[in-house]
């Protein structure tokens, strides 16, 4: 007789699912892999890029290789795949690069979990050596760390070769000397500020990257209203929030019974006076340039014409936003206290012609670190790639500047963890050990990936890389333009050591998380109601 125990309870609702244990690890391990393999091929200077075509009609479509972004646009639904894009999205936000990296660690550490697990090693033994050699490899990583920010030329230099290093796994690494170069000037100028809203990037059609430049000022990509001064020199500028449309009736909901259309005229000519009375308020500020986030009409644009104000009308809200950022005003959107209002300044308000569109360019501006870069493209896909690169470029370069302390890159500071991490394995007893070593192969796995997607010996180069690290030349790393290892500190590929240190930390935080689960529960999807009352 079978007792009862035995036969299987559904304890929960129809149409909810439950994984247990294996199951439940498995799919996890399965889903995190998966989304791994799917981005260690843009890993590297050498890694491919991927198109995503949105659906629908007018499908977008993107070309890029940038971690982040690919994980952001495909729709996930393994749980434990969405840890790791929910953890790069992380890594983008914070420090902007090594979006990849992070997930190809986390992905390679589960991969090497499952191995463990498959050898009846407990899943808290795993953890707890994994803990234990990711304080090793952190405490490593510090002490390879560099420190030049009080080497000004030295400081200048890490900045260029770490843009460089940036840039060379994106689309724009045969100009990299040319956008390094941007990136750098565009970061210094911010002053340490690490103020990222200065900088205005403005995409322009024609030409070809190298045509990118960067420019002192702020440019604006709108119109001057017509018959209005096109030039200006020492400017005072208010912008405005406020609605300047009013040469129609606007009397809403209201219903006015006129007996003649001479009292419909009386009516028009009252919201006319109100229009008038408003932008002579506006006048007594003492301005010469006014900016409106929304539209400013053929009267009120006529007025400021005569008064020989320059009027730019519908400046989106972001431009008006970083406007008032840069001159150094605020926006206001009532005019009856002139001198509670702070105006902007600027020395030089011109128009400027890039490709075939006028734009407004704003020089000598109050905050002295705002720039404009203007890249220049063939298609619009280079141009957002082109965008998104230099954006990782310069969150890396403003993190740097806030935390100067560099390592070398190449692959060299991870060879440099996992020896650090094998040592302690060595010297540990135990079942700990086994976990341990298995960190150091997820971090061996990353120089491995880099040189498999060149098409390198990959087995070859990181044997003969590991070996030079036993031997202490611990700033060796991959040579990716020759095919050989080679020293990084002679090749000048430096990283940011708080994006080498986040990648390590939310990767082992990340995996771990994923490898305490033993149950996947999935609710049961609400029952659709058929709604007998539409609106």
């Amino acid at each position: 007789q079978v007792s009862l125990s035995m036969a299987p309870v559904n304890i929960f609702k129809q149409g909810a699912d439950e994984e247990r244990a294996e199951t439940a690890r498995l799919s996890s391990f399965v889903g995190a892999i998966a989304i791994g393999d799917l981005v260690k091929s843009t890993l590297g200077p050498k890694g491919m890029d991927k198109i995503l075509l949105s659906g629908g009609k007018g499908g977008t479509v993107t070309v890029t290789n940038d971690g982040a972004t690919i994980l952001k646009a495909i729709g996930v639904d393994n749980p434990a795949a969405k840890v790791l894009v929910d953890m790069s999205k992380v890594q983008d936000d914070e420090v902007g690069d090594g979006t990849t990296s992070v997930t190809v660690l986390a992905a390679e550490l589960l991969r090497e979990a499952e191995l463990l697990v498959a050898k009846k090693i407990h899943p808290q033994t795993i953890i707890s050596g994994w803990r234990k050699a990711t304080q090793a490899a952190r405490d490593a990583l510090r002490e390879a760390a560099a420190d030049h920010s009080n080497d000004a030329s030295r400081f200048q230099e890490d900045l260029l070769n770490i843009a460089r290093t940036t840039l060379s796994s994106k689309l724009l690494t045969h100009h990299k000397d040319h956008f390094a170069r941007l990136a750098v000037d565009a970061v210094i100028r911010l002053k340490g500020s690490g103020n990222l809203d200065a900088i205005h990037v403005i995409k322009k059609l024609g030409g070809s990257l190298t045509d990118s430049y960067l420019d002192e000022g702020f440019l604006l990509d709108k119109k001057i209203g017509v018959n209005q001064p096109k030039r200006m020199e020492n400017v005072k500028i208010l912008i405005a929030n406020t609605g300047m449309d009013t040469d129609k009736i606007k009397i809403f909901g209201s219903r006015v019974r006129v007996d003649s259309t001479a009292k419909v005229a009386e009516i028009e000519l009252a919201e006319k006076e109100k229009m008038k009375e408003k932008v002579e308020r506006i006048l007594k500020h003492g301005i010469n340039c006014f900016i409106n986030r929304q539209l400013i009409y053929n009267y009120p644009e006529q007025l400021f014409a005569q008064a020989g104000i320059m009027a730019i009308e519908h400046a989106d809200f972001s431009g008006v936003e970083r406007l008032a950022l840069v001159t150094g005003g605020e926006i206001t959107s009532t005019f009856d206290h002139p001198e509670l209002v702070k105006l902007g300044h600027c020395k030089l308000i011109e128009e400027v012609m890039i490709g075939e569109d006028t734009l407004i360019h704003f020089s000598g501006v109050a905050m002295g670190e705002a720039c404009t870069i203007v890249l220049r493209g063939a298609t619009q896909q280079i141009l957002d790639e082109a965008e998104r690169s230099l954006h990782d470029a310069l969150c890396v370069l403003a993190q740097t500047v806030k935390e100067p302390r560099t390592v070398y890159g190449g692959g060299s500071a991870e060879m440099l963890m996992a020896k650090v991490v094998s040592d302690l394995a060595n010297r540990t007893p135990g079942k700990e050990a086994v976990a341990m070593e298995s960190f150091a192969k997820a971090l061996r796995m990353l120089p491995t990936i880099i040189a498999d997607n060149a098409g390198y010996d990959s087995a070859d180069l990181v044997a003969q890389l590991r070996a030079a690290h036993q031997e202490g030349r611990s700033t060796f790393g991959l040579n990716m333009s020759e095919g050989t290892i080679g020293d990084m500190a002679e090749l000048g590929i430096t990283e940011s050591f708080q994006v080498k240190r986040q990648v390590l930390l939310s990767a082992s935080e990340a995996a771990e998380m994923i490898l305490r689960v033993d149950d996947v529960i999935k609710a049961a999807p609400r029952k659709r109601v058929p709604d007998h009352h539409p609106c």
